[in-house]
């Protein structure tokens, strides 16, 4: 579990101070953030991996002792509520127990609906 005292600059930087198994699981929700939003960019905000879209936050991720965060908007949490009713979360987030497997079918609904959102404004 990093420090979170190093500010870090790219996704990468975050992600290579985790240890291999949790790497991996990072790096499979990047790739689904990117596969559902191709037209998202890269980015740090609050020191945790962030995907952009129109330079408006997509969705941002992070990896903790016991679970991944990830944080679309309270619209996207909302809007996939009953499928998200078995996960720990809150008004704007939601945390998945590395105990369990990732839903990254599910990630990628999320960022789609989100992706909209942003599109649409």
């Amino acid at each position: 579990m990093p420090t979170h005292k190093k500010e870090f600059q790219t996704i990468d930087e975050y992600i290579e101070t985790f240890t291999k198994d949790v790497q991996s699981i990072l790096e499979e929700i990047r790739q689904t953030i990117r596969k559902a939003a191709p037209g998202a960019v890269e980015a740090i905000s609050y020191q945790i991996p962030t995907f952009k879209l129109n330079d408006i936050n997509l969705v941002h991720f992070a990896a903790f002792k016991n679970h991944i965060g990830f944080y679309p908007t309270p619209s996207g949490i909302k809007a996939f509520k009953r499928e998200l009713t078995q996960y720990k979360g809150a008004k704007g987030s939601v945390q998945f127990p590395l105990s369990k497997p990732i839903p990254y079918d599910l990630l990628e609904k999320i960022v789609i609906f989100q992706a909209k959102e942003i599109l649409k404004r």
